[in-house]
């Protein structure tokens, strides 16, 4: 019920002392003056989707990022902004709750009250639902005060509901202006910001003034691009499901007769599968987009954990640890074909009785060959998005009777003379999402919430808030702003002669880089996690102390500066138009030439080849 938001929590000790923890600001965001530095216009993320994109977002594409100053800062033509008028901003809950999330309402409430203590705060309650309605909470000191430092979304709730249809859109202006408001902020992941994008460019053609912004809060970890480097909750998430594989590890060495099947949330990417692995040391982990990437089958998949059983059993070893991430399902190539089957014919008003005997004979057979239980939850009906309700398929469960139809098979066959193949499977889904968050969480929401103030000070339109350097402690942080339309990309679908085959621009998830270094330290490791069980426990989580600061290791392992190698790019151009001027020697203007014809060439056939690895 709507009355049951905003009230006061009931807290433990812990919760207690977290409630009274003030995360730090970095030195950009401190005082009362904002100081923005415009950098140079962007583009699309892909050449390829460039001009679509510059088409349908005309008013909030090409916009320039935004730097963030530091008082002591030296920028010429750096805007500041000493002159604050009360403002009202709203903020709405969209997608799946992250850890941290309450902080980022924390962050721009202090921010609005430090710039003008008359400014309103007004959250929307039920997510989008509530945009839509009109429902708000003013947010004051009384309604944080149980919530600063806490998990959840429960002060406001939230919907998984899209704000896309041109109804919804509609009711989204006619909210905003009713309220007056001056900024909208939306909290969420890549689905929640490509619709921020939209509500951006609609407000903008309608000359509405309230200005939208976005918060990447998601907890797979999966909106990631050159300007974002990981998402609120991700951090969070990993370590409290790695101490979680951790003690199943110890309970697998312990009785050394099972194996422990896992999976992990990760729709459309297996970041968190991978940074888990990175964290605990489990014996095994098959991520999608390796699987994606050879195009294993699901007998390939099956044959690959055999083989690592039978290599551990040679070492009198008849227990592990397997990790998988959910969305492993829809990346066997086999499986997938057999889902898009399904889901048309769900979509036709096949019953799903009868849809075995309308699938095509190979995806019949394979239906058929799936135990059960699976064949049930393949034939449930598909997400908004048409991908498959990867929560309620259990791929450590099909896996592990694989498995063990297999092993029994080379038993018989004389091909395997070990111990009895035992499984037990588990799914860490919403175990860690209620956590309370790390404290790597609680500030990094906290600081994104004080930047969507400076971006709405700076009157800017379809940002998202950003924070780069973050491997490093909060008073390096630095601090800024990108156009969401500078992270998008188009898609062109085409797998069927019904599919549309021209893609609407959208921030798409970011799935592991099987080039990047995080990766890279994963495979190097692999056999010994494989063979020499050398788990590793990090513990639960820390807020004080040893580990307190420790973050995630893929976010450590990526060297992923790009807001700050645009700046260093900038000083060096800055550098040669001081040094390369009217009255130059003819020598340094022909090695300039020549130079900048050099680096201009290569850059050319980059950016033609759509190079987009950051």
């Amino acid at each position: 019920m709507d009355s049951d938001f905003g009230l006061a929590r009931e807290l433990s000790d812990l919760q207690k002392l977290r409630s009274q923890y003030r995360p730090e600001l970095p030195p950009c965001l401190q005082g009362t003056t904002v100081r923005v530095e415009f950098g140079d216009a962007t583009t699309a993320a892909d050449p390829s989707g460039g001009h679509t994109i510059s088409r349908l977002f005309p008013h909030t594409f090409g916009q320039p990022l935004a730097h963030f100053l530091r008082a002591s800062a030296k920028v010429p033509d750096a805007q500041i902004i000493t002159e604050h008028p009360a403002i009202r901003v709203g903020i709405v809950f969209c997608g799946r709750q992250s850890p941290g999330g309450h902080n980022a309402i924390w962050g721009l409430y202090d921010a609005l009250k430090v710039h003008n203590p008359n400014s309103t705060l007004l959250g929307f309650l039920g997510g989008s639902e509530g945009l839509f309605a009109q429902k708000t909470l003013e947010i004051t000191d009384d309604i944080l005060a149980t919530y600063k430092n806490q998990g959840g979304y429960d002060m406001l709730g939230r919907t998984k509901d899209q704000i896309r249809s041109t109804e919804q859109v509609n009711a989204a202006l006619t909210a905003c202006t009713s309220l007056k408001l001056d900024g909208l902020v939306i909290v969420g992941g890549v689905t929640s910001n490509t619709d921020a994008a939209y509500l951006a460019e609609a407000f903008a053609e309608a000359k509405c003034p309230t200005k939208v912004v976005g918060v990447p809060v998601t907890l797979n970890g999966d909106l990631k691009n050159q300007f974002v480097e990981t998402n609120v909750g991700f951090d969070t998430i990993c370590k409290v499901n790695s101490q979680l594989i951790s003690n199943v590890c110890t309970d697998a060495l312990s009785a050394e007769k099972y194996y422990y099947f896992i999976r992990l949330m990760g729709r459309k990417a297996s970041h968190v599968a991978l940074e888990c692995t990175l964290q605990s040391h489990p014996n095994m982990v098959i991520l999608a987009e390796e699987v994606a990437a050879s195009k294993l089958t699901l007998f390939d998949i099956t044959k690959q954990i055999c083989d690592a059983v039978q290599a551990r059993a040679e070492q009198d070893k008849y227990h592990g640890v397997i990790l998988l991430p959910e969305g492993l399902i829809e990346s066997i190539p086999e499986v997938y074909a057999l889902l898009k089957e399904i889901h048309g014919l769900l979509r036709q008003g096949v019953c799903a009785d009868n849809i075995s005997s309308q699938l095509s004979p190979w995806a019949s057979a394979l239906f058929e060959f799936m135990p059960p239980f699976i064949r049930k939850q393949l034939l449930l009906h598909p997400e908004s998005d048409d991908s498959a309700q990867l929560s309620q398929i259990e791929t450590e469960k099909l896996l592990a009777f694989l498995v063990e139809e297999e092993m029994n098979k080379r038993t018989k066959e004389g091909k395997y003379k070990g111990k009895k193949f035992n499984a037990i499977c588990h799914f860490f889904g919403y175990q860690a999402r209620g956590s309370l968050p790390s404290k790597f969480d609680c500030d990094y929401a906290y600081v994104l919430g004080h930047v969507c103030y400076h971006i709405l000070a700076a009157g800017l339109n379809g940002y998202l808030a950003t924070l780069n350097n973050l491997k490093n402690p909060v008073n390096k942080w630095r601090c800024g702003a990108a156009p969401i339309t500078a992270m998008m990309t188009v898609r062109r679908y085409g797998h069927g002669p019904a599919a549309d085959s021209f893609g609407k621009p959208a921030l798409h998830p970011a799935t592991v880089d099987l080039r990047g270094k995080a990766y890279e330290l994963l495979r190097q490791n692999a056999t010994k996690f494989l063979l020499d069980d050398v788990y590793r426990n990090p513990g639960p989580l820390q807020f004080d102390g040893p580990g307190a600061d420790a973050k995630a290791l893929i976010l450590c392992v990526e060297d992923q500066d790009y807001m700050g190698r645009i700046k260093e790019l900038q000083e060096y151009l800055d550098k040669v138009r001081t040094i390369v001027k009217p009255g130059c020697s003819q020598d340094v203007l022909k090695a300039a030439l020549s130079a900048m014809a050099s680096v201009t060439n290569i850059l050319s056939v980059m950016s033609n080849g759509g190079n987009t690895n950051f």
